[in-house]
């Protein structure tokens, strides 16, 4: 009876502290986007180079009011500042969920969206998109357009390579990403070699930043992070029963092969189309899982909830110092990811390495 008490005493304390982690991670970032909105000069547009909106104009603009203001404080709010800051948003959410399920998939917390070769995949069709006509037709989607079919084919051909017997087991999918994975990065420089006036372009692209955003992207990203984040969290029981072994998850009732192409086309859904318009921004999908579980524990139906906020939260944050720090000069965001995210990851392995179950 006591025993009994005290796992349900157990369980309350878990279930408060992640309800409080939920609530703190939707306000942190609820509040994240529009401080960033604050932060930030209005460049050679504004009465002069450099100047800051006032908090008032900001508020105003962002809620439809009229004001003392010049009118193209707006164009920066409206149409610079908060597009960059929403997608931001969307390639975070969409990278750390993204990784916490490969995470579960994999049943290692080494594991991030790229480790079956989707970057490289991605990297590929970026360069490619300069050898092809598509530039002269469809403009400045061709580059996240050739880059989102090279992620998913890449996800496609390192599946048929790793299936046997109409299955694929994780450990060769980790092998047949990493080999496949070491052959696009060649071709990709390769590429890179031959590209000429391009090199630069593809360069910072391939470095990751959010410089492309827009409206009509944030609207096409937006509804497929949306959907495909919501269809994730229905097969958080799925990654729960998985993390004990296929064979036990088999045994619950569960067609762990379905299930596992289902995640793997979620996941490379929802990062290649992060990929295609932002480049490569490493580390959020290695990081941001790996904290949450710190924080709120294995359990999927929490982890993905969390991770998708607190990746929106991280990686907004971080852009906005990419460009801010050394302005009007902007750093590509995926170096200051690897810069944060490579020695904290390190930290924590030291010091949270019993935590994986």
């Amino acid at each position: 009876m006591i025993a009994e008490k005290t796992i349900v005493s157990s369980f309350e304390r878990k279930r408060h502290r992640w309800k409080l982690t939920t609530i703190a991670l939707s306000i942190a970032l609820t509040l994240i986007i529009f401080l960033t909105t604050l932060i930030g000069s209005t460049g050679p547009i504004g009465p002069s180079s450099g100047e800051r909106i006032p908090l008032q104009a900001v508020l105003d603009i962002l809620f439809g009011r009229g004001g003392n203001w010049p009118e193209n404080f707006r164009a920066v709010i409206m149409d610079i500042r908060l597009p960059r800051i929403l997608l931001g948003v969307l390639v975070g959410c969409s990278l750390a969920v993204s990784g916490a399920v490969m995470q579960g998939v994999f049943k290692n917390p080494m594991a991030d969206p790229y480790i079956i070769g989707l970057s490289a995949g991605a990297a590929v069709g970026a360069s490619a998109s300069t050898f092809l006509p598509l530039q002269q037709d469809i403009g400045m989607y061709a580059l996240p357009l050739l880059a989102f079919i090279g992620a998913i084919s890449t996800v496609f051909l390192v599946y048929q390579i790793a299936k046997l017997r109409g299955r694929a087991r994780v450990e060769t999918l980790l092998l047949s990403g990493i080999a496949v994975g070491s052959f696009l990065a060649a071709v990709t420089s390769f590429l890179l070699y031959l590209s000429g006036h391009q090199f630069r372009f593809l360069f910072f692209w391939l470095l990751g930043g959010l410089w492309m955003a827009s409206w009509k992207i944030v609207w096409i990203v937006f509804p497929i992070v949306s959907i495909g984040t919501v269809l994730l969290q229905l097969f958080a029981r799925d990654l729960n029963a998985m993390l004990m072994g296929e064979e036990q998850a088999t045994h619950l009732g569960i067609d762990v092969e379905t299930v596992k192409k289902i995640l793997l086309a979620l996941t490379s859904l929802l990062a290649g189309t992060a990929v295609a318009f932002s480049g490569i921004i490493g580390f959020v999908g290695l990081i941001i899982p790996h904290i949450m579980r710190l924080r709120v524990g294995p359990n999927h139906s929490v982890l993905l909830p969390a991770s998708t906020l607190a990746g929106g939260l991280f990686l907004t944050s971080v852009d906005t110092v990419a460009r801010t720090i050394i302005a009007p000069t902007e750093i590509p965001v995926g170096v200051l990811t690897a810069l944060c995210g490579a020695p904290f990851f390190a930290y924590l392995l030291r010091k949270g390495r019993r935590v994986w179950v």
